[in-house]
């Protein structure tokens, strides 16, 4: 027995339920029935596709709004010519500059976006609106206690910049714009730390926030709202980790403090040997500075001046002991 197929009518009134296409039926075939199988079985591919896309549109509005729709539309006018000009005043609205108005009749979005800046008109049976501020909006994400990737605890707090950018996307397609973008501000920030090191959150503040940035941007962008900065402002540390760092640099800072003064040590010994080289060759050269050393301590007005004593000439004075007789 070959395959066999069965297609789906195209025919069929919408809104009524389409049946399934049976699959195909196998059994003993022949080489023939095989390849013709084949052929068969893609196109039940095709009618089970066909069938999808036939069963997704089931339960929409093809027609419109509809003759109730139209009848209410048609009273609501007949209203406001009626109340003349006393309806002006629930027709007639304004926004700012920095608004816009998204504008629903019966439910539906009215066409042509969203109204503003200035007057515009609204049906006041059938029309509802919800204005928009398209100012930049600045918020602080609470503090987010993260867990770095080298196993370190901080608390991080940011401030997040954004405006909204589409008006009518920003109504229509979700419910609160402002409350989802702080949510996804603070998840985001959470995501982004716990990716990095301790050093890298503390020294790369400025890449963390352009990554933040595109990452919010990307995620908002089907609301509507545009991410124009992402700021973090504080990254604090535990009490036991700020001692121990205090201390590690404290560390570092004396260990740099004793090198430098080991080297200049080194030079100024230097410089000795070499002035005591210079002294050597002119006897003279250390009476000289003897002079000029009496010359400093005088002009501080001191009262004591200390005079060196060759220790030769006090060697006529000291009686000689038994070993430098032996010597002798």
């Amino acid at each position: 027995m070959g395959l066999h197929t069965v297609e789906v009518s195209s025919a069929i009134r919408p809104g009524s339920l389409i049946p399934l296409p049976p699959p195909p039926t196998t059994g003993t075939a022949t080489a023939a029935d095989v390849e013709k199988g084949a052929t068969s079985t893609d196109q039940w591919g095709k009618n089970m596709q066909r069938w999808r896309n036939d069963n997704i549109d089931i339960g929409k509005d093809p027609g419109g709004p509809g003759i109730c729709a139209f009848i209410l539309t048609l009273f609501s006018f007949l209203l406001i010519l009626a109340t003349f000009p006393l309806s002006l005043c629930f027709s007639v609205k304004v926004v700012q500059e920095y608004e816009r108005a998204v504008i629903f009749r019966l439910g539906r979005l009215l066409k042509g976006g969203a109204r503003g800046p200035g007057i515009f008109f609204i049906v006041p049976c059938i029309d509802t609106y919800r204005k928009v501020d398209l100012r930049t909006v600045s918020f602080d994400v609470p503090p987010q206690e993260i867990l770095s990737r080298d196993s370190v605890t901080v608390a991080v707090d940011a401030v997040v910049y954004y405006r909204v950018q589409n008006p009518t996307i920003a109504v229509s397609n979700v419910e609160n714009f402002s409350h989802s973008t702080r949510l996804l501000a603070a998840t985001t920030l959470r995501n982004v730390l716990g990716t990095k090191n301790l050093a890298e959150i503390l020294s790369e503040r400025e890449t963390i926030s352009h990554t933040m940035q595109s990452s919010l941007d990307e995620a908002t962008d089907p609301w509507g709202v545009k991410v124009e900065r992402v700021e973090i402002k504080d990254v604090r540390l535990p009490v036991q980790l700020q001692r121990a760092m205090a201390a590690e640099a404290e560390a570092a800072r004396e260990a740099r403090a004793k090198v430098i003064a080991a080297e200049g040590e080194q030079k100024a010994s230097r410089a000795l040997k070499e002035a005591a080289e210079v002294i050597a060759e002119s006897p003279a050269a250390l009476q000289l500075r003897y002079l000029q050393t009496l010359n400093t301590i005088s002009a501080e007005k001191n009262s004591t001046i200390i005079f060196p004593l060759p220790i030769d000439i006090l060697k006529h004075f000291i009686k000689p002991s038994k070993v430098d007789k032996y010597d002798l």
